[in-house]
C-alpha cells in the first residue's frame, strides 16, 4: 500500500509548500494519485450513498434504512474481516458459508431441541467453529494440501453435515435474548430528549479516539522520519472523519440506537486492525502473503501463523452463523449460501490484492458496505436480481482490475 507523499511543509498551521510556484496543486495531486488505493473505496462508499440519496429521494439515508443495512450485512461483515487475513496470508477459504449454516444449525439443535441456556450454545458453537478452523488449518498448514482443496472440501462436509443435523427442517423460534444479537439495540438510559443518549455518548467517544489514533499516527510517523500528508490536508482528513462520525451517530441515534451487531463489529475491528498494524502476527501475516520464502528465511514460523489464521476464520464464521441464526430466527438448511463468495467480494473491493500481502481490517468493512449499500438501493429502486448479480460483479471486477493496474503503475 502505498505511503503519503512526504513534503517539505513544516507540521504547523498556515505553513506553505517549498516548491515554489506550483502552490498546494502538485502536492494535492500527489497525495491523492500515492493514496489512492488506501482512501479509493472509502470515496466510492460516500458517492454511492449520495447517488442512491438523490435517485431514492432520501429513502436510502433515513434512520431506519441505515439500520436494515448494518443488521442484514452484519454476518458479511463479520466474514469479511476474517477472509481479508487469510486473503493477505496468501489464501482462499470456501467453506465459511457452509460452517456458518452448521453453527447455526447446531445452535438451533442445542437452544430449541435440547433445551440450553443460549450463552452456553453460543460458547459452543464457537468452540465448534474454532476446532473446524483447525482441522482446515491441519490440513494446509501442516500436510501442505492447497487451501482452496482443503475448504472446498469443508464447504461439502459442513452443508451435509447441516442437512444431517436439522433432517431437512427449520428450527423455531429462537428465545427473545438470541434473536437480540443480531436485531437488538443498546438500551435507553439518561433523560428524555429526541435522541438516543447512549449513542451519543459512544459516538462522541468514538470521535475523539479515532480523532487521538490519527495525530498520534501522525506523531509517530514524523518521530521516525516517514512520509505524512501536508498540515493542510491531515486538517482536511480529520474534519471529513469528524463529520462523517457526527452525522452517522446522529442518524443512529435518532432512531433506536447502536444496534448490537454494529457493537460487535466495531470491538472485532478494534481488535483484529490493532492486531494486525502493531503485532508481531500481524506483521507475520503480511509477510507471508508479501513473500512466503523471504518470510520462512526471516524466522517466520510460517505453519504456526497459517493454522491460526484458519482457526480464527473458523471463530468467525462461528459467530457469523450465530448472527444469522439471530437474525432469520430460526436455524435452516439453505442458510449461508454464498456466503463465501460474499465475504471473498468484500475483501477485494475493499483493497485486498490478488497475489496477497496487501489488505486492512477496515477496508475489508469498506467492502462490505459496498455490496451491502448496492443490495438495499437497487432493491429500494426495484431493481431486479438479475441486474443487481451483474452490477455487483462488474464492481468486483473493476476492484481487482484496479489492483492489478495499481501494481503495474508502481512497478513501472
Amino acid at each position: 500500500m502505498s505511503s503519503p507523499v512526504k513534503t517539505d511543509i513544516q507540521d504547523a498551521p498556515g505553513a506553505s509548500p517549498k516548491d515554489g510556484p506550483g502552490g498546494w496543486a502538485p502536492i494535492l495531486l500527489q497525495a491523492m494519485r500515492s493514496n489512492l488505493r488506501q482512501y479509493g473505496m472509502i470515496v466510492a462508499l460516500g458517492l454511492i450513498i449520495v447517488l442512491f440519496a438523490i435517485w431514492t429521494n432520501g429513502r436510502t439515508v433515513t434512520p431506519l434504512n441505515l439500520t436494515n443495512v448494518i443488521t442484514q450485512n452484519g454476518y458479511v461483515l463479520i466474514l469479511a474481516i476474517g477472509m481479508m487475513i487469510v486473503i493477505i496470508a496468501g489464501h482462499i477459504d470456501l467453506s465459511v458459508g457452509s460452517l456458518a449454516a452448521f453453527v447455526g444449525a447446531l445452535a438451533g439443535v442445542l437452544i430449541i431441541t435440547h433445551h440450553w441456556s443460549w450463552p452456553l450454545a453460543c460458547v459452543v458453537a464457537l468452540l465448534i467453529g474454532a476446532l473446524a478452523g483447525a482441522w482446515q488449518g491441519f490440513w494446509i498448514a501442516y500436510i501442505g494440501v492447497p487451501s482452496f482443496i482443503v475448504t472446498l472440501a469443508g464447504m461439502l462436509v459442513f452443508r451435509g453435515a447441516t442437512e444431517i443435523l436439522l433432517k431437512g427442517q427449520s428450527l423455531a423460534p429462537f428465545p427473545d435474548g438470541f434473536i437480540k444479537i443480531s436485531s437488538g439495540f443498546l438500551p435507553a438510559v439518561g433523560p428524555h430528549t429526541n435522541y438516543h443518549n447512549l449513542t451519543l455518548l459512544l459516538g462522541l467517544a468514538l470521535l475523539a479516539w479515532t480523532l487521538f489514533q490519527e495525530w498520534r499516527g501522525r506523531r509517530q510517523q514524523i518521530a521516525y522520519d516517514l512520509d505524512v500528508l501536508p498540515f493542510g490536508l491531515f486538517v482536511m482528513k480529520c474534519v471529513a472523519i469528524t463529520a462523517a462520525v457526527i452525522a452517522f451517530t446522529l442518524i443512529l441515534a435518532s432512531y433506536q440506537g447502536f444496534p448490537i451487531v454494529l457493537l460487535i463489529l466495531a470491538a472485532l475491528l478494534i481488535v483484529f486492525g490493532f492486531a494486525m498494524r502493531n503485532t508481531v502476527i500481524g506483521r507475520h501475516v503480511y509477510a507471508l502473503g508479501g513473500n512466503q520464502s523471504a518470510a520462512k528465511l526471516s524466522g517466520v514460523k510460517d505453519k504456526r501463523v497459517v493454522f491460526l489464521i484458519f482457526v480464527n476464520m473458523g471463530v468467525l464464521a462461528a459467530l457469523a452463523g450465530l448472527v444469522t441464526a439471530a437474525h432469520l430466527t430460526s436455524a435452516t438448511p439453505g442458510a449461508g449460501t454464498n456466503y463465501e463468495l460474499e465475504a471473498i467480494s468484500a475483501a477485494f473491493i475493499g483493497g485486498a490484492s490478488s497475489s496477497g500481502g496487501v489488505g486492512t481490517v477496515l477496508g475489508a468493512i469498506i467492502g462490505g458496505l459496498v455490496l451491502g449499500v448496492l443490495n438495499n438501493g437497487m432493491s429500494i429502486l426495484s431493481v431486479g436480481s438479475d441486474w443487481q448479480q451483474v452490477i455487483k460483479g462488474l464492481v468486483l471486477l473493476a476492484a481487482v482490475g484496479f489492483d492489478i493496474y495499481n501494481k503495474r503503475k508502481v512497478g513501472s
